[in-house]
């Protein structure tokens, strides 16, 4: 049978989602915490790969069981295995038809930007040093970027991906007293495309570049851009994956917060 899980995770201890021949990844993680319940090596499928040091609070993963338990017993079994910079926080039981990688038709990001580096934020949001950062200018070069468009100029270059256009649907910055905040969804990203995104419209404000500069880059297609820098992975937060409705309604469903050990415990 296959499940669902929604993730969330501290990335700081990570090399990133996807397991690697050295380093500790999310992916090798979750999985050894499925082989200790499941008796076996089990593969996880996620919605996406997260790189170094990018936290999430909403990443999905499918993975195939067979045993007996139940999806309270497999939330707890879950508690007890990971640890505890990762939680599952919620389980469905779903058809083979849904894949978390494949049918996920929309994702969105946080960039947290804080405005000075200390002690406390250093792990948990991003900080270009020696730039001139405004919020109006970044509003009005974001603009450029929603819609369908080849982000070939934004993504890191990957031979594996022949395909570089997305559609940007939200691309919203706020500032707040510490920090500025910027919030992206779109149907799909390349590789650092929401990094990139941020280190570039930082620059354009920075050196008081007109809006348009946006199209240039655009247009260029090329990953190699003077203008194009990528923020530290430290500021990027995975925060919803969209699913088509008719593959989760009506299926069982457990949060974590609605486990009961006394009940149903292992």
């Amino acid at each position: 049978m296959r499940y669902l899980i929604k993730i969330s995770y501290d990335g700081t201890g990570f090399i990133g989602w996807q397991k690697q021949k050295r380093g500790r990844s999310v992916q090798s993680v979750m999985e050894n915490a499925l082989a200790e319940f499941c008796g076996k090596p089990t593969s996880l499928v996620a919605a996406g790969r997260t790189d170094t040091g990018v936290h999430a609070l909403a990443q999905y993963a499918h993975f195939e069981y067979e045993g007996r338990m139940n999806l309270n017993q497999i939330l707890l079994a879950f508690r007890r295995w990971l640890p505890d910079d990762v939680k599952v926080l919620q389980i469905w039981q779903v058809s083979d038809a849904l894949s978390a990688r494949y049918q996920a038709y929309e994702r969105q990001y946080l960039y947290i930007l804080s405005k000075d580096r200390d002690p406390f934020n250093r792990q948990y949001s991003g900080y270009i040093p020696h730039l001139k950062v405004s919020l109006k200018p970044m509003q009005d070069a974001a603009e450029r970027l929603l819609g369908k468009h080849n982000f070939s100029s934004f993504g890191r270059l990957n031979p594996e991906v022949p395909n570089h256009f997305c559609e940007i649907y939200e691309l919203s910055i706020t500032e707040t007293e510490d920090s500025f905040r910027f919030m992206v969804r779109a149907d799909r990203f390349l590789h650092n495309m929401v990094r990139r995104i941020v280190g570039t419209l930082v620059n354009i404000a920075h050196f008081d570049l007109p809006p348009n500069t946006i199209d240039r880059l655009l247009a260029d297609e090329c990953p190699r851009q003077n203008l194009v820098t990528t923020a530290p992975s430290e500021g990027l937060y995975l925060i919803g994956v969209k699913y088509p409705a008719e593959l989760l309604d009506g299926r069982d469903t457990l949060k974590f917060d609605e486990t009961r050990r006394g009940k149903h415990g292992l």
